[in-house]
């Protein structure tokens, strides 16, 4: 065969390799994309490292080991991560969801894994009062479109709530920190978030305190689409098996803080 041709065909290998990236280059990629929100400590966090860490992280990657597939930690942004999920751009919710009947009406949640209540901080000396943030008397600041959020449209019911964000006396931010930052630098007189992560945020802070807790009893599953069974079973399968092995308890010394 012609030398000019054996170099033809050799170069254009090499086009098609650089095109299907997928195996030539020898890189795989995870078998499932796992969003989460990754300013959620201690559940999902960016560590001092730039690397994904977490109870749900350290959970789901577990799983996925024991379960034989392999995971990439994808952090999105959370009022749009239902709709990546549906989308296609990531292939399930591991990060702190409660399990919500408008969000089931969208998605599957596997079983239960963790329950939570919602917790109110304040700074410390502060005269506000359950009893004031109840009659919707203090400015509360809380992150958009999580369950704290939806707790309180249904709380204060719509048309109260609206006015009280249009009157400015609740404040959405994008995430948990940026509304505990507003609060410490006296933008809002308390925020109202999962209890954990309020316990774990004000850990050794003098200037912040819980001021209480309301029984919500929220329960935390993982989100998926409806028709991917397979994996559906596989997460459940992962979560009753973590949950009966010792990294259960090693997950939960490590990141969660106790009373």
């Amino acid at each position: 065969m012609d030398k000019r041709v054996l170099f033809g065909i050799a170069v254009s290998l090499v086009v098609v390799c650089l095109v299907l990236t997928a195996g030539c280059t020898g890189e795989k990629k995870a078998d499932y994309i796992v969003g989460v929100d990754a300013e959620y400590a201690p559940y999902s966090y960016i560590d001092e490292n730039g690397n994904y860490v977490g109870f749900d992280v350290e959970s789901i990657q577990w799983i996925a080991k024991q379960k034989g597939f392999t995971v990439e930690i994808k952090g999105v942004a959370w009022d749009g991560i239902i709709p990546a999920l549906l989308a296609g751009n990531i292939d399930m919710v591991y990060s702190g969801m409660t399990i919500t009947p408008e969000r089931a009406a969208k998605v599957t949640f596997s079983n239960p894994y963790w329950t939570v209540n919602q917790g109110l901080a304040v700074k410390k000396g502060s005269t506000a009062t359950v009893a004031q943030f109840e009659a919707g008397e203090l400015i509360i600041g809380v992150q958009r479109s999580c369950s704290a959020d939806q707790w309180m449209q249904d709380y204060f019911g719509e048309g109260k709530y609206n006015q009280m964000v249009k009157d400015g006396k609740i404040k959405l931010y994008d995430s948990f920190p940026q509304s505990m930052v507003a609060l410490e630098n006296g933008l809002v007189q308390v925020v109202i978030f999962d209890d954990v992560n309020i316990e774990n945020y004000i850990s050794g802070k003098e200037n912040l305190v819980m001021l209480g807790k309301i029984d919500t009893k929220e329960q935390y599953g993982v989100a998926l689409r409806n028709e991917d069974t397979k994996l559906q079973n596989l997460v459940n399968e992962g979560i009753k098996e973590l949950m009966a092995s010792d990294k259960w308890n090693e997950l939960q010394k490590k990141y969660l803080v106790t009373e």
